[in-house]
């Protein structure tokens, strides 16, 4: 006889979709409740709007729009077949990641060694952010979920139980080029300064290396033409690249879809925040305190900090879809997990786990 196997336990998290609407919710309500808590008592925890502004005003203004978040989630639970809905939901990502996008932006304190006279870490703000990068992660989820369940897909992975087509695989090759091209203003710029090439700057000394603020090896590189923020951008550009080019497909798949996601979340709502100081300050509307920078500056060179994070995104997301294995619930198989044969299922049976009006007009019926 032949021995039974038992089926390999799947972690608890693997049944994402059943909770991740009810884990929004949660985190909504805990965290407008935080926000009113730091508005009644005084301790702010943390919160701040766009990382800066902080006080009362900004805890009452986050009690608000996260109390309006857990209005979402409720909704998302009680309607799943309402599309709109998942559109909203990708609304509430956006929010989270502007309130944690520094958390993700934290790992440049490893580079203490070239810089100096830094102020300390806010160690219960970039809690606080961290707090709202899980925020993000979980109403990601739940937005996904919810769309997929109303359309009728499998609620894991998308798929619609068959072989993936060329287009579903191939690596968002455009976005890539996006990213690379948002990047070359703020290289090229940052490249020509520490050549001593100054345009954009109208102030005395060089611009981009402050003594006061940047260590004796910084300021060795930046003689040398080596600014240390424009080798940053060519190691960003590469990572776009190799997201959406051939040869990425030989790299390891996990570091790069966690660079991708992490680069994406924290450069998108970062550079959109520093593209609209830069017009504000271009049109006069307010000071930035650069006056030794030329508006254009912030708004163009900055700015496509923004760009970057969202075609970093549009092209992780591909890279994520080309490369994923056969789907273990509904047997989609894309260009990644083809060789082996994968058996089909009816096209019922793909919507297992579906609510949506798509997964009842796919069920059998008696």
């Amino acid at each position: 006889m032949t021995p039974k196997t038992r089926p390999a336990e799947r972690p608890p998290w693997a049944g994402w979709p059943s909770w991740a609407g009810r884990a929004a919710l949660l985190w909504s309500l805990l965290y407008a409740a935080g926000a009113v808590l730091a508005a009644l008592t005084g301790p702010a925890f943390g919160y701040a709007l766009l990382a800066k502004g902080t006080g009362t005003t900004a805890e009452a203004a986050a009690a608000v729009l996260y109390g309006t978040t857990a209005v979402l989630a409720y909704a998302l639970l009680r309607r799943p077949d309402t599309r709109w809905l998942s559109t909203a939901a990708w609304a509430a990502v956006a929010l989270c990641l502007t309130s944690g996008f520094p958390a993700l932006l934290s790992p440049a304190h490893l580079l203490f060694f070239l810089s100096r006279n830094q102020d300390p870490v806010d160690w219960a703000a970039l809690a606080n952010q961290s707090l709202a990068v899980l925020g993000a992660v979980l109403w990601g989820r739940a937005a996904l979920a919810h769309r997929r369940r109303a359309l009728g897909t499998c609620l894991y992975c998308g798929g619609r139980g068959h072989t993936a087509t060329g287009t579903e695989s191939a690596p968002a090759t455009r976005a890539g080029l996006v990213a690379v091209a948002a990047l070359v203003p703020y290289t090229v710029l940052k490249t020509m300064w520490a050549l001593g090439v100054t345009p954009g700057y109208t102030g005395t000394g060089r611009p981009g290396a402050d003594p006061e603020y940047t260590s004796d090896l910084g300021i060795w590189l930046y003689d040398h033409g080596v600014d240390v923020t424009a080798v940053l951008a060519l190691i960003g550009m590469a990572l776009a690249l190799a997201l959406t080019r051939p040869w990425g497909r030989r790299l390891p798949r996990l570091p790069l879809l966690a660079l991708g996601w992490a680069g994406a979340g924290a450069l998108a709502p970062f550079g959109a925040f520093l593209a609209a100081l830069g017009v504000l300050a271009w049109t006069g509307v307010i000071d930035v305190g650069m006056a030794d920078h030329a508006p254009w500056v912030v708004a163009v060179a900055y700015g496509g900090f923004s760009l970057y994070g969202l075609a970093l995104a549009r092209a992780t997301h591909r890279f994520q879809r080309a490369t994923r294995t056969a789907c273990g619930r509904c047997r989609t198989v894309t260009s990644a997990s083809r060789g082996g044969a994968s058996p089909s299922r009816p096209g019922w049976a793909r919507h297992r786990g579906g609510t949506g009006r798509a997964a009842r007009r796919a069920s059998p019926r008696a």
